[in-house]
């Protein structure tokens, strides 16, 4: 992980990345774009992560396509191009919502367009109370159903609050975000760093199978019967319960001791002491 339009940092399974062009507000470029997308693929087989952050620098968290670098330098362009480009967007949120680790996102001020439903594909949003929220494709003139918004906001706060800020793609405060169920937290802006990596860590201490199959199925369930949810879930409950991380549980709540998810790995290898990637 050497990338090249954000900062990235590792430590103690939990992966940092921050976005950090705090003089554009966090706005993404094409290549960012692309860095991104290709980071939360590469992420899925880099063991040594167990959570990932996302997070920007300065007053925004991410303000979206940058104007002069991204939305300018679309008109003129080929149908291929176009297309092209709409389904780079669509790829970046969806490896985010395949990583089977869960994804903090950091909310530490202006949040709209692509960095709002980078944020809504998150797992968890911990918010400053600085952290407007705007869904603002149709205000320049586009659908509000743009990288998956419109299949992950109804998700998170239900069709009528999805279709108002989809259609009405008005900024929305964090206190606003909290009530509809948009935030899962809002803290104090100095605060927010240690509210997001008391998450982080919560989080990278669980159980590395448990979660990604919790993530998997929230996927999926949505589109399955209420019979097909429970043969899913019936059937993947039993393949947990081969993880070393259930006889860990027990054997640390025999012992009377604190459980130590971080033994192993999804895969119920035990990982090593110390090592890369």
């Amino acid at each position: 992980m050497d990338p090249k339009h954000f900062r990235y940092d590792e430590s103690d399974g939990v992966a940092t990345i921050r976005l950090d062009r705090p003089e554009r507000l966090n706005a993404l470029t094409f290549d960012s774009y692309a860095e991104l997308r290709d980071a939360f693929a590469a992420l899925r087989e880099r063991h040594s992560v167990r959570c990932v952050v996302l997070t920007g620098t300065g007053r925004a968290f991410c303000s979206g396509g940058d104007v002069k670098d991204i939305i300018g330098k679309l008109f003129g362009v080929s149908d291929a191009q176009l297309l092209a480009f709409a389904r780079m967007t669509c790829d970046l949120i969806e490896n985010m919502r395949r990583l089977e680790k869960p994804i903090v996102a950091s909310l530490n001020g202006t949040t709209c367009g692509a960095g709002a439903v980078m944020a809504a594909a998150a797992d968890v949003r911990i918010a400053s109370e600085t952290a407007k929220i705007a869904f603002l494709f149709t205000k320049v003139g586009l659908s509000g159903a743009d990288m998956g918004a419109a299949w992950l906001l109804p998700r998170i706060v239900g069709l009528g609050h999805a279709s108002e800020l989809l259609m009405g793609g008005e900024f929305v405060d964090a206190r606003r975000a909290a009530e509809i169920g948009l935030y899962n937290r809002v803290v104090p802006a100095e605060e927010l760093e240690a509210a997001t990596a008391e998450w982080a860590r919560r989080l990278a201490d669980g159980p590395s199978l448990g979660l990604a199959i919790t993530k998997r199925m929230l996927n999926a369930e949505a589109s399955m019967t209420l019979a097909e949810a429970m043969q899913a879930e019936g059937w993947i409950q039993a393949e947990c319960m081969k993880h070393p991380d259930y006889r860990e549980a027990y054997e640390a709540f025999v012992e009377k001791r604190p459980v130590d998810f971080t033994r192993f790995d999804v895969r119920g290898n035990e990982r090593a002491a110390a090592g890369p990637a």
